[in-house]
């Protein structure tokens, strides 16, 4: 799976945020449904749209951009 397929930003859509592709649910809204213990059958349980493979795709996405991170220190 390639989160890239998944997950798209649009700056028309959400202010630019990145969203699962064709619905205006955020990586953010996933993560922080995840953060507070929603499993996933639960979240699709609330929005039936999702699939366990877009919220995966979620978790990839973020963990991309936290690797991606560039930290200068100063000294």
């Amino acid at each position: 799976m390639n989160y890239r397929d998944i997950i798209s930003i649009n700056p028309n859509i959400r202010f630019g945020r990145p969203c699962i592709t064709g619905t205006r649910i955020s990586v953010g809204d996933v993560l922080g449904w995840l953060s507070r213990g929603m499993s996933h059958e639960e979240i699709i349980e609330d929005f039936p749209e999702l699939t366990n493979e877009q919220i995966m795709a979620c978790l990839a996405f973020a963990a991309s951009r936290e690797r991606n991170i560039k930290v200068v220190v100063s000294k």
